[in-house]
């Protein structure tokens, strides 16, 4: 039996994350995960791939908004509505893809340019902004967030046991950014899953997660170092791409919470 043992959302992308013991499932994937970002001059999207600083911002969610704050008390704490207060909208890029966000007031985006050391802008993706999961793995029109493919990624507690038996010094989980993590099961067994549905949402994996240098930087502190993409090069790379965890679509909406059991439609045969 697995059974889901913790949830996280990502309120900004590529800053800290949030445990939840509960999370509503919306059509684009956890409540609130990944609806902001920030963005340069040019309204490209910013991560820790390039500004490794961005792990020291910690976002808590209140009951109208998140309130901002950096680990390392470096700057005041920020509080940020859940939607901007005025409607100024941009055109922003993630990846390959552009999609409508609104821009957060001056204050806000003083704050973060401040606090990260570099001039940006925090964007929110209101619910008329429609941004499509890789079509070529997802066939029904799913939609996401400013998620970097796909609405949701899940990984099993196994495939992380197994990992950490490998290297000099343990590892967390948030290293790897899930949104569901789950107990029981073999190690990786989240390759073979094809369709699975926790309280009669339907879960669809449709391919495993190439990590990147992200999983390298240390979430407390942003250090950097090789692991754990040099060890997980020797047992989980396949055409080049090192793969760590299982891409997610979905079907139906809901509230999922720890302890939740997932129910195994089918399998599929494992990629790796």
């Amino acid at each position: 039996m697995l059974t889901v043992s913790e949830l996280h959302i990502y309120p900004v992308k590529s800053l800290a994350g949030i445990a939840l013991p509960a999370a509503g499932i919306t059509n684009r994937g956890l409540q609130y995960d990944r609806r902001m970002m920030l963005v340069d001059s040019n309204h490209s999207f910013l991560t820790q791939r390039e500004y490794p600083q961005m792990a020291l911002l910690q976002p808590a969610i209140t009951t109208d908004g998140f309130l901002m704050t950096h680990k390392h008390g470096a700057t005041d704490s920020l509080f940020i509505p859940f939607k901007p207060a005025r409607a100024e909208t941009v055109m922003v890029t993630v990846w390959d893809d552009g999609c409508a966000a609104q821009v957060y007031d001056a204050a806000i985006n003083d704050w973060f340019s401040k606090a990260l050391e570099m001039e940006c802008k925090l964007v929110f993706m209101p619910d008329e902004s429609i941004r499509y999961s890789d079509k070529r793995y997802s066939h029904d029109n799913e939609i996401t967030s400013f998620a970097d493919d796909f609405a949701m990624l899940l990984i099993g507690q196994s495939s992380l046991d197994d990992l950490n038996t490998r290297l000099k010094d343990q590892l967390p989980m948030n290293r790897f950014r899930p949104n569901i993590v789950f107990t029981g099961g073999t190690p990786f067994v989240e390759d073979e899953l094809g369709q699975f549905s926790i309280n009669d949402i339907v879960f669809k994996a449709v391919k495993p997660c190439a990590r990147c240098v992200l999983t390298t930087i240390d979430q407390e502190t942003s250090a950097k170092s090789k692991e754990p993409l040099k060890t997980l090069a020797t047992y989980r790379q396949k055409d080049n791409k090192i793969l760590f965890g299982q891409n997610l679509v979905h079907h139906g909406t809901g509230f999922i919470s720890i302890g939740d059991n997932i129910d195994i439609t089918c399998y599929q045969p494992a990629a790796i």
